[in-house]
Order: structure tokens, then sequence, then C-alpha cells
């Protein structure tokens, strides 16, 4: 099981949602795997270079349906735990595609 304790704050954007999420592991994480893992993921973008400042923002995620992910990094005070920023066009992954790809995997699933 995976336990979630999320906040959800508006502010007046054209598009997108944006999360931060911290994620707490049984062992320290391995940032590279991580990266790696979300890298090949279907419809995930990982941007993730802030040093030249190339992190996902709404404006990146506008009109697309992946999901981008960046500032994937270890927590200060938590060896076993990361932050990571998630974007993703809230009209686009948030309703319609997300609608049709969540009903496309059940078909598949034979749900």
């Amino acid at each position: 099981t995976i336990e979630i304790n999320a906040t959800t704050v508006r502010i007046p954007v054209f598009y997108g949602h944006s999360e931060s999420i911290y994620l707490e592991f049984k062992e320290t994480p391995d940032l590279k795997e991580i990266k790696e893992i979300l890298s090949n993921a279907p419809g995930v973008v990982v941007m993730d270079n802030p040093a030249n400042t190339e992190y996902p923002t709404p404006l990146e995620t506008a009109n697309t349906d992946d999901t981008y992910v960046g500032r994937i990094r270890k927590d200060l005070y938590n060896e076993k735990a990361i932050s990571l920023w998630v974007v993703a066009d809230n009209l686009r992954k948030g309703a319609a595609t997300n609608a049709i790809q969540i009903m496309e995997a059940m078909e598949a699933m034979k749900i």
C-alpha cells in the first residue's frame, strides 16, 4: 500500500496541475535509478537540470498528454526520502486524455 497525504492549492494559471511530491522508501533510494525508471515510464518526460534552469512548468505541459517530472532530489533530513516536482496539463492529462487512457487500460485488462 501507498499512504498519500495531499494538499491542494488553487492558483490562477491557464493550464496545468503542479504537485510537489515527497516520497519515503523502506531503503535509501538511488536517484539515478529513480530517474531511469521515470524516464522509461510511458507518458512521462523527465526534465531535471535545475542548474541550467531546466525543470517543468505549466507552460511546457500546455496542450500535451505527457506528465513532466523534475527537481528530483534527496530529502535534506531523511535519507530514505526524495522530493520531486510533477506538472501536467489538467485539461489533457487531468481530464480527457486520462479518461481515455484509463478506459484503454481497463479494456486491455478485460475489466
